[in-house]
């Protein structure tokens, strides 16, 4: 929920794909401090479960754009920029100011977590937003989802619960009341495709799942919302086939023709073409697994591996944690040195 000062709503994700059932909980939001992006921007405290968002349009496109160069310089220009585009206001550093001291007000009022963390730091050049224990949706998202891709060929039934819940943090477009300037908007359309790159991987893992006939609803709904997305069709015509449909799914390759020519004056790509080709010719490799792995549990054989795929997520976010803090360190010895006496 949003706290009466802030304007922050979830908003639901028109593709989102149905939870999988008796999947179990795979992590859960902690305890401490997250800024969510993947929807209305708010900043979530996860010991009350409240969500704040900044009550301006201009604040929560600032609190975007610094979280998502959290720990790293945004020059004054880079910010005005994002805040007002090629029309900013005769004072935009003041207004900057002002807005960047507005947030930070927001940021430490009696009550929220991390009392006496210092969130935003000026520096000669910019501003700094500090993450400190907090953590992002996105960094989330990225974490599973990366994890789910990587294990869709060798356990598949877990390859799909990973992505499933890496995709039920989305609460609408992300940064869905922030896209001022270049730096959301260009994060915005990475995250999104990056959402369909899970979204196509989900349902690939769902085929070598052998549930076909479930996803057949939700991959025409995908098929008509991105027309120009050939994976989507690719993954339709395999379901439709093994469903025992194969007039159905040749349809689908004519209907994604037929946008492909009308739209962009372009054929079906290789694979696309490929695919039809394969269900035309009733090609071996079109079956269904013989034997899915029951119940959704991953094989015994398999612990290792998995085990290790999370060692390396762990890793990775380590990294990008000491990445941060260099850049940090980075930014103050470059303040350091500018307000050093030149020598002679």
């Amino acid at each position: 929920m949003t706290a009466p000062g802030g304007t922050a709503t979830a908003a639901g994700t028109a593709d989102r794909p149905t939870p999988a059932t008796g999947a179990p909980a795979l992590e859960e939001t902690s305890g401490g401090t997250e800024f969510r992006l993947l929807g209305p921007v708010e900043f979530h405290d996860g010991t009350t479960g409240t969500g704040i968002a900044p009550p301006g349009s201009k604040q929560r496109a600032l609190l975007s754009a610094l979280v998502l160069h959290a720990d790293r310089l945004l020059t004054v220009d880079q910010l005005t920029e994002e805040l007002w585009g090629d029309r900013p206001p005769a004072n935009a550093a003041n207004a900057l100011q002002a807005h960047v001291a507005r947030l930070r007000r927001l940021l430490a009022e009696p009550g929220r977590p991390l009392p006496g963390h210092e969130w935003i730091s000026t520096l000669p050049t910019g501003y700094l937003l500090s993450l400190g224990s907090a953590t992002t949706d996105v960094q989330r998202f990225n974490r599973l989802s990366s994890q789910g891709r990587a294990a869709v060929a060798a356990a598949p039934s877990h390859a799909a619960r990973l992505l499933r819940h890496a995709l039920s943090l989305w609460r609408g477009p992300a940064l869905a009341d922030s896209r001022y300037g270049p730096i959301c908007t260009s994060e915005a359309d990475r995250l999104e495709e990056n959402r369909l790159t899970a979204l196509e991987s989900l349902y690939e893992a769902s085929l070598h799942c052998a549930r076909h006939g479930e996803i057949i609803g939700e991959l025409e709904k995908l098929t008509a919302d991105h027309p120009l997305r050939e994976r989507f069709y690719d993954l339709l015509m395999v379901a439709l086939y093994r469903s025992g449909r194969q007039a159905e799914a040749l349809g689908v390759y004519e209907r994604a023709r037929r946008r492909l020519v009308e739209a962009l004056n372009i054929e079906p790509g290789p694979a696309l073409r490929a695919r039809m080709e394969a269900i035309l010719n009733h090609a071996p490799d079109l079956s269904a697994p013989a034997h899915p792995a029951p119940g959704g549990h991953h094989p015994a054989s398999l612990t290792d591996a998995l085990e290790l795929g999370g060692e390396i997520a762990r890793l990775q976010q380590r990294i990008d944690e000491l990445n941060r803090c260099q850049e940090a360190l980075v930014c103050r010895y470059d303040t350091l040195v500018a307000h050093l006496p030149e020598t002679i």
